[in-house]
């Protein structure tokens, strides 16, 4: 998308009575999935009614916010989310939950940016494989401690094993001797 304006300065969407969006960047109109996706790529931009010039930008964001609940696949916003958001408009602490909201989606965007880069150096550098990888230490530490001969038992175990293997070798080694001596 080439942008005429300035650097810094949002895009100027007009919305005209007919209800049509013109993007003044482009000089095309667009539509309201048009602006999902700007906001998605993190494009700045202001809507303005065309007629009295009015800023309309929380309107159109909370119509693309209702066409994309209405929309057929999941709904991200629960009922009692939309019930308690709802009941704060006339309360007392209607002033505060916008500030509350934009600090806890500044937080959720900064968690999901932490996970993203822990999965992005791959699995040793995870968090949760680091807290799987604890736990299991930990849930082994405490099953030798319950019981004692856990630890024991397995390093037993593993030499009965190899013991075994080498005990089946040499008769397999036998066996091999007394067949080449019966083709001779």
């Amino acid at each position: 998308m080439a942008k005429r304006t300035a650097e810094g300065e949002p895009i100027i969407i007009k919305k005209y009575a007919n209800r049509r969006l013109y993007n003044t960047d482009t000089s095309s109109y667009i539509t309201l999935d048009d602006l999902a996706k700007m906001v998605r790529d993190n494009v700045d931009f202001q809507v303005v009614d065309a007629k009295t010039g009015d800023d309309i930008t929380h309107t159109i964001l909370t119509q693309i916010i209702v066409e994309e609940e209405s929309q057929g696949g999941q709904q991200m916003l629960p009922v009692s989310f939309l019930r308690d958001l709802i009941s704060m408009y006339g309360n007392s602490m209607q002033s505060m939950m916008p500030s509350y909201l934009e600090a806890s989606m500044a937080n959720f965007r900064k968690n999901r940016e932490q996970l993203q880069a822990a999965f992005a150096k791959g699995i040793e550098a995870n968090p949760l494989a680091k807290m799987a990888e604890a736990n299991l230490k930990m849930m082994q530490n405490a099953a030798e401690a319950f019981i004692p001969a856990t630890r024991r038992n397995v390093d037993n175990a593993k030499k009965d094993a190899d013991g075994e293997l080498a005990e089946m070798r040499k008769q397999m080694a036998a066996m091999q001797k007394k067949l080449d001596e019966l083709s001779k």
